[in-house]
């Protein structure tokens, strides 16, 4: 089996799960409703409806599952995970087909519903977890014999790193510890396992084939220090935890993912649960859609006036550094006249020259931002996250605020707390002020906490309260 193609056989099992569930279900409702089934081979020779029924099952229990978060990494399910994630879709399948089977039915007793529904429920949690389960099992034996394993490189040498390495030896077995990473003279780890300091980490994680790495400094080590190896590994596309200090334990950051060793800190893993973020990325790609879809006669509209208002094109792209620190090009309406930067970038305020006429009324009721709806549906963003920023402001704001790179865990966003609270921050220390707010928003993510941004942002709109 292919970690790669891991997913897509969770699909394909849980759609013949789906098809063995609606087959035996069929059978179930005819055999309680005294209906022959070997009369004629007429289970075999379904009608119309049946074979509708049959076609849109599977799809409809995938697309559940999807929204369950049970597809959100698949290769990190423990045996609880995957329990309680198969008797939550197979609750919600259950339930609502039955009802829409219910409406289709006429005059049927109320016990005969429940005890349908009953049945339903147990066909489809039983084959839905021993299609699972074959999967399951074939990935823990591949941990367990090491045909498949994490490389897992550790930067630290100290006795913080050497008790990490040996938590994970013990209690890790889909780990493989490849090494060690030095940032200081103090080594109480193996010397031949030291592969090197941290400014060869880049080289070391692509020769080694590096897919976790685990920052392990000791105790008395600059904070500064400890985000700015965050900020490098951030670029290189692998997994990154670090050992607690007080104020993450204190914050509940710690988690505990194996009860015999130590809690770790996942920075690149969201702080929301996995049927949140897959509700979350739904919501934005169907509320984007729509939102295109509605506003696309406007647009047309604002295409107009601004190559009226001042020479050069309607849309303005910028790059800006989006999840995991990778840069896009964001979309927008421009506002400005052509040449206003020159090569030098500037932070824009309200009486802002360089704004045209037309601009001044986008930015108020941040009509200008329409077009990243588009962003959202590449996926570049979401609806709600902390608003993106151009590298040459991250390095500043790094200065002063280093753990600006804990926000690289999400995606960014249309709106967050941090704008509504100070708007556009045309000084570094707004942005700063911005990012500790949308420090707060990442540490409290929620569908109901976006809700609530999303009303407050439509308030702005439509008081014109953009600048």
């Amino acid at each position: 089996m292919n970690k790669n193609n891991l997913l897509l056989k969770y699909i394909l099992y849980d759609m013949l799960a789906a098809l063995s569930v609606w087959v035996a279900f069929v059978i179930f409702r005819k055999t309680i409703n005294d209906i022959p089934i070997l009369n004629g081979f007429r289970i075999l020779i379904p009608n119309y409806n049946y074979i509708t029924s049959l076609m849109a099952f599977p799809f409809y229990c995938v697309f559940i599952h999807y929204l369950s978060g049970f597809y959100l990494n698949t290769l990190k399910k423990s045996r609880i995970n995957l329990i309680l994630s198969t008797l939550t879709s197979s609750a919600i399948i259950s339930v609502s087909v039955f009802f829409v089977l219910k409406l289709g039915d006429v005059v049927v007793s109320y016990e005969y519903f429940y005890f349908s529904l009953l049945v339903l429920f147990g066909l489809q949690m039983a084959f839905t977890m021993i299609f699972r389960n074959v999967i399951f099992s074939q990935i823990q034996n591949n941990y367990k014999t090491k045909k498949w394993t994490i490389n897992t490189l550790i930067v630290g040498t100290g006795s913080n790193a050497l008790k990490i390495a040996t938590d994970i030896e013990k209690y890790a077995p889909q780990n493989t510890i490849i090494g060690f990473v030095s940032t200081s003279k103090k080594y109480d780890v193996p010397a031949e396992k030291i592969f090197g300091n941290i400014s060869q980490i880049a080289g070391l994680i692509e020769k080694h084939d590096i897919r976790e790495t685990i920052v392990a400094l000791d105790n008395d080590a600059d904070e500064k220090e400890l985000f700015k190896i965050i900020n490098l590994l951030y670029r290189l596309n692998v997994d990154i935890q670090f050992t607690p200090r007080l104020y993450e334990i204190l914050t509940g950051s710690a988690k505990i993912n194996r009860l015999q060793m130590s809690p770790l800190v996942n920075i690149t893993s969201s702080s929301m649960s996995d049927w949140e973020a897959s509700l979350k990325r739904f919501f934005d790609i169907i509320l984007s859609f729509v939102a295109l879809l509605i506003l696309s006669p406007f647009l047309l509209y604002f295409v107009i006036r601004i190559r009226k208002d001042s020479k050069g094109p309607a849309f303005y792209r910028q790059e800006r550094i989006g999840r995991y620190g990778k840069p896009f090009d964001i979309i927008k309406f421009r506002t400005m006249f052509l040449g206003s930067e020159n090569g030098t970038p500037k932070l824009s305020s309200p009486n802002d020259d360089r704004i045209t006429h037309f601009g001044k009324f986008l930015r108020k009721y941040r009509i200008d931002e329409i077009p990243q709806f588009w962003n959202i549906l590449r996926g570049d963003m979401s609806l709600v996250g902390p608003r993106p920023e151009r590298r040459y402001y991250i390095n500043r704001i790094i200065e002063d605020a280093p753990y600006y790179c804990l926000l690289y865990k999400i995606r960014p966003g249309l709106t967050s707390w941090g704008p509504i609270k100070i708007g556009y921050s045309d000084t570094i220390e707004k942005m700063i002020e911005r990012l500790n707010y949308d420090i707060i928003y990442m540490d409290n993510m929620s569908l109901l906490t976006d809700v609530k941004i999303l009303i407050y942002t439509f308030e702005i709109i439509f008081k014109g309260k953009g600048m």
